[in-house]
């Protein structure tokens, strides 16, 4: 959309930033504007203000947009860790650091892009953007991912999903000692209003239903190794969970504390199993991804400094 100037009337005196701007620029969403405001790219006389910024009227609002991104991916040759094939089904076992689907700040180098490079055939699969993705993984967490090659195959995984059948098995390596040997998160979650980027157990509600059941595996004096299963597939579900007990995964920059003193990047988050009914066949297919050296290492380190 490139940059605009947009003058504020003065009988706009006393209206909130946020809502003057979407009002004068009906093509942009209420989310999109907010995005906007709180990367900086909206200067009121000037200056960067808050979404909350009560207009004075008269001011000069100068709004640099950029164009969306191509409705249609690109494919990008990108190597993919493939533990299963068929003509219907992939599952692929995605690295830290790779994002699942184009996306703000990542246009490229995404694992959807690499999908279509190596099955062409799902272009028409679920969204253009997201070709044959069923579910994803956080960029920083890594594991096992199934991706669907039909629409027949996509439009049963989904449902699968909805139902709940899909097994799903994390490992997590998180900040302090967990007490109960095991437990249950059962806490609505939805974007956080106070930072959209982020989010946030929800008064009831406010948010959607989400199912976090954990296990201890190991403890160590500052840190816990868990075995976690998803009951239900939020955005940043077991982030948000474990960080709302006060045992953020470890590494995670956006819901944890600053980092503790360890040989350690990335976020300690592993989806390490993973179990479905195949579409056609109706074969109960079960997937396991053996810990990243990145989450091994770390282990080893704990384990050593524990003696």
């Amino acid at each position: 959309m490139g940059e605009r100037r947009l003058e504020v009337a003065r009988a706009a005196a006393g209206t909130r930033l946020d809502r003057w701007l979407a009002a004068a620029i009906p093509e942009l969403s209420r989310v999109k504007v907010r995005e906007a405001i709180d990367a900086g790219r909206v200067r009121v006389a000037g200056a960067v203000r808050k979404a909350s910024h009560r207009l004075r009227g008269g001011e000069t609002i100068d709004v640099d947009i950029p164009p969306p991104p191509p409705e249609e991916l690109q494919a990008e040759p990108i190597a993919l860790r493939i533990l299963s094939e068929d003509e219907h089904v992939l599952v692929v076992d995605k690295p830290s650091g790779m994002v699942v689907h184009p996306g703000a700040g990542h246009a490229r180098g995404t694992l959807a892009a690499a999908v279509l490079a190596h099955a062409p055939g799902t272009a028409g699969v679920g969204g253009p953007r997201r070709p044959g993705v069923v579910h994803r993984l956080d960029k920083g967490t890594s594991g096992l991912l199934v991706i669907a090659k039909t629409s027949t195959a996509y439009d049963a995984l989904i449902a699968q999903l909805a139902a709940r059948t899909v097994g799903r098995r994390y490992l997590a390596i998180v900040q302090g000692r967990v007490g109960p040997n095991e437990g249950v998160i059962d806490a609505p979650i939805g974007r956080d209003p106070r930072h959209r980027q982020r989010m946030a157990i929800r008064p009831a509600g406010r948010g959607k239903r989400a199912v976090t059941r954990y296990r201890v595996l190991e403890r160590f004096v500052q840190f816990t190794f868990l075995e976690v299963r998803l009951e239900t597939g939020r955005t940043h579900q077991i982030r948000v969970h474990l960080a709302s007990l006060g045992h953020p995964v470890a590494g995670d920059d956006t819901y944890g504390r600053a980092r503790p003193p360890i040989p350690f990047e990335g976020l300690a988050l592993h989806a390490a199993e993973l179990a479905f009914v195949h579409p056609i066949t109706q074969e109960r297919m079960e997937f396991s991804a053996s810990l990243p050296p990145r989450m091994e290492r770390l282990l080893s380190h704990l384990r050593h400094t524990r003696r």
